[in-house]
């Protein structure tokens, strides 16, 4: 098989661990090898275009150089900002020469392109149409997920979401339904939760969150479940916030789509990161016992 390149990003180091450590668990048990980029560099999300447009490309453009002279084709970046900063410089990369001229320049690089930038959902559909459909052996049966796509992975310049709505997206539908989940049908599925506004404009983020979290709880998911770090922390952290405020209380569990299929798979929920939330999310894994005519409470 051949190797695919691995971006971790900042967030697979710190804050985000968990959504690293159940794509790595997912990879083994599928047979796909994941090649970390060598000396690989912080992609400049979420603050480098607010101070500079070069800077904001020459960042994900030495990434793709490094890459491509490590003779990679491929690379899954799981955090779906580093996702839209790849992808989108591919992009304009590809439709601009002198862009391309002026980032080699700066960085001493040379990137002929283009190279294919999957997200974390990419990477996980394409494992189950490999084999990985017919390891998840241990369904989440009768469990209502609300599948998050926020901002980044729903929404971009023409190029960098390819092959759904970005209005109604529905491609984490298959991997939900593979895992014995029921997709609830949500109004907030791709509104904002304040992405890296979190500590500068904590209170706007607390309100978008307990939005989401609300319209998550009225259409009776029993969890939510995203591909972006920065999402994962506003749901899940931001809800002891709330809860202290007087609102909700909510008790949701947010998982990365990642962890969804992993437990399915009967993997550890410890070695998917589950012990790590802020929100108890080990209980989900109960799910994986439940049968679906009495299915347990979440």
């Amino acid at each position: 098989m051949v190797p695919l390149g691995y971006y971790p990003g900042c967030s697979d180091h710190g804050s985000g661990r968990e959504l690293g450590m159940s794509v790595h668990a997912l990879a083994r048990l599928a047979g796909a090898e994941l090649r970390e980029i060598e000396d690989w560099n912080c992609c400049g999300a979420t603050a480098a275009h607010n101070l500079s447009h070069d800077l904001a490309v020459a960042l994900p453009y030495r990434v793709l150089a490094l890459a491509e002279a490590q003779g990679l084709t491929e690379i899954l970046t799981p955090c779906a900002a580093c996702f839209s900063r790849l992808k989108g410089t591919v992009v304009r990369l590809a439709r601009s020469a002198e862009l391309v001229a002026k980032m080699r320049e700066i960085t001493g690089l040379e990137y002929r392109g283009p190279l294919k930038i999957l997200n974390v959902v990419e990477f996980i559909n394409r494992l189950l149409a490999g084999g990985l459909k017919d390891k998840l052996t241990s369904p989440l049966a009768g469990l209502k997920v609300a599948p998050y796509y926020g901002c980044l992975l729903s929404r971009g310049s023409d190029g960098v979401i390819e092959g759904d709505d970005a209005e109604n997206p529905a491609s984490m539908t298959p991997a939900i339904k593979a895992a014995g989940g029921e997709a609830v049908a949500w109004n907030f599925a791709t509104e904002c939760c304040g992405g890296g506004f979190s500590m500068s404009f904590t209170d706007a983020v607390v309100d978008l969150s307990e939005q989401i979290l609300a319209d998550a709880r009225g259409f009776g998911a029993d969890i939510i479940v995203t591909g972006c770090p920065m999402c994962h922390s506003n749901l899940d952290m931001r809800q002891l916030t709330i809860n202290s405020r007087g609102h909700g209380p909510y008790d949701v569990p947010v998982l990365y789509l990642s962890e969804l299929v992993g437990l399915a798979a009967g993997l550890d929920p410890k070695a998917l990161g589950l012990d790590r939330h802020f929100i108890d999310a080990m209980r989900v894994a109960a799910r994986r016992e439940a049968k679906a005519d009495a299915p347990a409470q979440v």
